[in-house]
């Protein structure tokens, strides 16, 4: 069984902003694979599917991004899964809009929602799925920034970073995070590479 996490912020209000594109690659997922709506589940909306033959759940957490952790803690605890079957889908400020960046570890690097699930996991050893949606303008807070809309112009590139972070996910399931990484990776160049996870 595998676990791929969406992270976002519930209600239609946040819908559309740069902090939900996790929950926008899980809708891209359940379309694909003719998935069942989701079930109120463990403080998340979830939904039991398959692919490649193997059982996938997606949980788009309810709990609002900083205790995104709370809702991971009780799938994973009632459904036994091993912190190298999570996948956990979110969006970062250090890659560029739709820069896609697969990695099996490493720190949360700000992102609070992955933060805590961390904690909770008590282990940086869980797999992620970084989306890039830019650095805020000039004296923009960034808080305020990742609650806000994509720009008009934008949204080709996040439309495409969606669909590739899906076809991601799909690889993780079917290979593996090491031959995910090969292929999800291979447009970020040697210079840049790691450098967001550097920098934090």
């Amino acid at each position: 069984m595998k676990l791929v996490v969406g992270l976002g912020n519930p209600g239609s209000s946040y819908e559309g902003t740069r902090h939900n594109i996790g929950f926008e690659v899980l809708g891209e997922l359940a379309l694909r694979w003719r998935a069942d709506r989701p079930k109120q589940r463990f403080e998340a909306h979830l939904i039991e599917s398959n692919f490649n033959g193997e059982k996938v759940l997606l949980a788009a957490p309810q709990t609002f991004m900083n205790v995104s952790g709370r809702c991971v803690q009780q799938i994973i605890k009632f459904f036994q899964i091993p912190l190298t079957d999570i996948l956990v889908v979110c969006d970062d400020l250090n890659l560029k809009v739709g820069q896609l960046r697969l990695r099996a570890s490493g720190s949360a690097g700000g992102q609070k929602g992955l933060l805590s699930i961390l904690q909770v996991c008590g282990s940086e050893a869980v797999p992620r799925l970084r989306i890039g949606i830019g650095r805020p303008p000039e004296k923009m807070d960034a808080a305020a920034y990742v609650l806000s809309k994509f720009r008009k112009d934008e949204l080709p590139e996040v439309d495409t970073a969606v669909r590739e972070a899906a076809t991601g996910v799909e690889l993780w399931i079917k290979n593996g995070i090491a031959a995910a990484m090969n292929v999800v990776n291979v447009s970020v160049s040697d210079a840049d590479d790691g450098s967001a996870e550097k920098s934090r």
